[in-house]
């Protein structure tokens, strides 16, 4: 949070775009969060879009590569499930048409498997003895990380933890 004495960054045209293109070179950003950051830097809406523009032309933006790389992210590193990936994207004002390719560009086995490992971890931490109890407590967990029901199931039948 910023101390009540500091001043908002105030920034001309040409020099936004340089720290623009510095801060989109480091990592992939959705032009939503682009220009919540130009904002930010006190831009008057116009310049905003040239801006935005111009990082898109000169390919420091792109909406798909970020969406792409923001999916594999979640799902790879932190084992999200698609429906949170789909929500976060969502959040970013990604596109639904780029948010499914995203999707799509998922290794489905590599998926089940990490749903898999998350029922096994999360089964070894649970106390609970009534099955039904543990069952309900493991479908929770895995909705919160974002996977469908429907593999839920799957995955907690490959498992041997379904009655």
């Amino acid at each position: 949070m910023k101390s009540p004495q500091e001043k908002p960054l105030i920034l001309d045209k040409k020099t936004a775009l340089a720290k623009a293109e510095s801060w989109c070179a480091y990592q992939e950003r959705s032009q939503q969060e682009v220009r919540n950051k130009l904002y930010d830097w006190q831009l008057k809406p116009s310049e905003v879009e040239e801006i935005i523009g111009e990082l898109i032309v000169n390919n420091f933006l792109n909406e798909e590569r970020f969406a792409l790389a923001y999916a594999s992210g979640k799902a790879n590193i932190k084992k999200w499930g698609k429906l949170k990936i789909k929500q976060g994207l969502k959040l970013k004002k990604v596109p639904d048409k780029l948010i499914q390719k995203a999707l799509n560009s998922l290794d489905g086995d590599k998926y089940f498997e990490d749903l898999c490992q998350a029922v096994l971890k999360k089964e070894k931490t649970l106390t609970e003895k009534d099955p039904f109890k543990k069952k309900y407590k493991l479908l929770n967990y895995l909705m919160g990380k974002g996977y469908e029901k429907d593999l839920i199931f799957l995955a907690l039948k490959a498992n041997n933890l379904s009655e």
